[in-house]
């Protein structure tokens, strides 16, 4: 009989595991999922994803360090752009985000695993599948600017820090060559600029990384991983009282710098509370 038959866990591997490779605590890669529950099902789903998903086929895993999840009600939906999007369509579409953080220098460990239980918890009946995935893609960390310099929480702290709001901006550029030109100017002159005197505390820019080939067929191949760049905006407000001030016009200034750049999908959200349904019935 083979190990797994007869109940062994290989736990005497585990030493010579800790013992070897990166253990860093910055955030090198990220999982950013956001997700639409088919109709009828939203209860049900955020139950799944709350009492058993989250931890199973996430935060149990091995070098996933952190993770939050985030909701967008209607009337946050509402205030999406553009209205035709690259990423959602119709743009409203995903009204549950979620986000953890990898340890840098171990993805390639954390897929191995990533892929052997979604395929065990999808055999045993543990995955919801009345849901479409919006976008969702394993991403590699480039950047992290910060409002206040040194002060305040570290990138590695945004996920367990209690802010009031997120929002998930998606940048698409035309070729390829354009990528490395806008994350330079993002990051040194567009986010500085814009998160001074914002109550945005931080954003992390991460750009997408293709999935492996034995995936779950659910999840579709990640798109733009040459062209695009996902950009995180931790904020210490509410989106919905400084959205319109701060976040209404950011996708005509990257347009207007003349960079090859747009953005396709500009989606504000507020954190979940874990274990309750709270916001459920404000999703239609």
């Amino acid at each position: 009989m083979s190990g797994m038959e007869t109940g062994d866990t290989h736990s005497g591997t585990y030493a010579e595991l800790a013992a070897v490779g990166p253990y860093g605590v910055r955030p090198g890669h990220a999982l950013i999922t956001m997700v639409e529950p088919h109709p009828g099902h939203e209860y049900a789903y955020n139950r799944w994803y709350e009492d058993d998903h989250y931890y199973a086929g996430a935060m149990a895993m091995p070098w996933m360090y952190a993770g939050r999840r985030w909701v967008a009600t209607r009337d946050l939906q509402l205030l999406r752009y553009p209205e035709k999007s690259a990423v959602a369509e119709p743009v409203t579409a995903g009204c549950y985000l979620s986000t953890y953080w990898v340890t840098e220098g171990r993805y390639d460990e954390h897929m191995k695993w990533t892929v052997g239980i979604n395929k065990r918890l999808n055999r045993d009946g543990r995955v919801y599948q009345d849901r479409t995935h919006v976008f969702t893609a394993f991403q590699d960390h480039e950047a992290t600017v910060y409002r206040d310099g040194a002060a305040g929480p570290r990138d590695y702290h945004a996920l367990d820090h209690p802010y009031a709001g997120l929002v998930l901006e998606v940048v698409d550029v035309e070729r390829a060559e354009q990528r490395a030109a806008v994350l330079e100017w993002l990051r040194s002159r567009h986010l500085p600029k814009v998160l001074a005197g914002s109550p945005a505390a931080l954003v992390t820019i991460f750009r997408p990384t293709p999935l492996p080939g034995d995936r779950m067929t659910y999840v579709k191949q990640v798109e733009g991983v040459d062209t695009r760049l996902t950009l995180l905006w931790f904020l210490e407000a509410d989106p919905r009282d400084c959205w319109q001030e701060h976040f209404a016009g950011l996708g005509e200034q990257l347009a207007g710098a003349g960079l090859g750049a747009r953005v396709e999908l500009m989606a504000p959200f507020v954190p979940t509370v874990p274990g309750t349904d709270r916001y459920v019935d404000q999703l239609r």
